[in-house]
This record gives C-alpha cells, structure tokens and sequence, in this order.
C-alpha cells in the first residue's frame, strides 16, 4: 500500500501502523492515537495533535519519531531518557522539565515502573539498596538518606547522562530505516501535518475506531488509512523544513476499496 503512495527513487518508505480509539479501554479512557508496534502495551496513553506551548511537534509525534524510528521502547526509563535527548536536538528544546517531571511523578512518588530505575543512578549509591528491597521502599530510604533535593538531582543527571549515551545508537536505529538523520526535524514537521489531518478525519467521519498506515520517506510522508474505509494523503517535505501547500497531495479513496 505505501509503495503506491510513495514512489521516490531509493529505498521504499517506512511502514508505521497506527491505530484510533474514540475511546480506549486501557485504564485511562482517553481518545486519540497509539502507535501498533511492539511495546506500545495499556501503559501506553493514547494522544492527539496537542503540541503544548514548548515544542511545535505532538506527544504521537515523538513517540513515532523520537522513540519508534530511533529504536527506543515506548516505555522504560533509559528508554525515555535517549528519545528525549532525540527530542531535545531536533528541536532545540531542554529535556531537563520533562526528566524532572518524569522524577516528580513517578519515581519520587514510588509509582516505579520497571526495574531500570537503578540505572539513572551513581553505582554507589545504588550498591547501598539490598537486592530483595521493592522499588517502593528502596526510593524511600533513599529519600530518606539524602533528602527530595539531592535525590532529584542525581536522578535528573542520570537521565541527561543516560540518555546521551545513547545517542549514537538512535542515530543508526535511524539510519538503519534508509532515512537521512539531518531530515529527522523536517519529517517530523511533516508528520505532525500529517497527524492532524489524520485526527480531523477521524472527527469529521465521527469513526470511533480507526487504523492505518504511515508511510515514511526522506522527501514526504503520508498515511493510509484501511479501516473504516481507504483514504489516504501525502505531505512532501520542502528543503527548509516547511511543507509546502502546493505539494500536497489531496485526500484519495482506494477505487478498489468501497
């Protein structure tokens, strides 16, 4: 289906399926979308085109393009920890409030998930919790020991430091894709494009569940949608980051789909 969508010389796009709930029945009852791809589990809050004041791309954005295409999980602190440096040089933005509010929300509260907490913190200091000690409580005598300040900060430089090393690694998870790392901020402008017209179809149409395809290339992306019915459209990407209006391809149903 992408292949007929996009047919640039060089390799074929990359295939994203994505899926639509009006509502999900995973515990936070959200609308909006998730990512069908491994480790996109109930944990997993579905989102909308919302960018937020900060950065000019959506929380789906980052997960496609800053996790997903970059070979990060979408869940898991040292996973998070490289998408948002990912984040952070694509958009010139500072990772540091969403490290601490991950810190504040999660790990300071004891509300852990996944045992790589560890990790985002000093070898010493982590030598000091006994093995068999629940994350809960370890936190805890941890906060105890050093007070909320230090605790925060160490957690907050093991975030930085953790997810800078990684890096070169989503460098190569990219380029591994066929897809040029210097055209990352300009594929992800163009998704997020894509993404709320994908999101006012769904509303248009009043579907309440819906799925489909990204289709993701160096010089456009699109998305193909195969349930309810075949709609698809593509955005080009222009050199200076702007998806220019005269390149998009306007909105076509499958003629084989009724």
């Amino acid at each position: 289906m992408c292949s007929a969508v996009l047919t640039p010389a060089g390799h074929e796009p990359v295939v994203v399926p994505a899926m639509f709930n009006e509502q999900w029945q995973d515990g936070f009852g959200a609308r909006g979308w998730k990512l069908d791809v491994p480790g996109a589990g109930e944990d997993v809050i579905a989102a909308t085109p919302y960018t937020g004041e900060r950065i000019p791309t959506s929380v789906f954005v980052h997960d496609l393009v800053d996790h997903h295409l970059c070979g990060f999980r979408l869940s898991g602190y040292l996973d998070e920890a490289g998408a948002l440096i990912q984040l952070a040089q694509r958009t010139g933005s500072d990772p540091v409030p969403d490290f601490q509010q991950i810190v504040d929300e999660d790990l300071l509260t004891g509300a852990v998930e996944g045992p790589d907490w560890k990790d985002l913190l000093p070898a010493a200091l982590v030598a000091q919790i006994h093995p068999a000690t629940s994350a809960q409580v370890g936190i805890r005598e941890l906060r105890d020991r050093l007070g909320d300040g230090l605790l925060r900060a160490l957690f907050t430089a093991g975030f930085v430091r953790e997810g800078w090393r990684r890096r070169d690694a989503a460098r190569a998870a990219w380029t591994a894709h066929g897809l040029n790392y210097a055209t990352r901020p300009r594929i992800a402008l163009a998704l997020q494009a894509l993404f709320e017209w994908m999101d006012a179809r769904v509303q248009e149409h009043a579907w309440p569940q819906a799925r489909g395809d990204f289709c993701i290339h160096n010089d456009a992306v699109a998305f193909v949608f195969t349930e309810p019915t075949a709609l698809r459209h593509t955005i080009g990407i222009e050199a200076d980051g702007e998806s220019s209006p005269q390149r998009l391809i306007p909105d076509h149903r499958d003629p084989s789909h009724p």
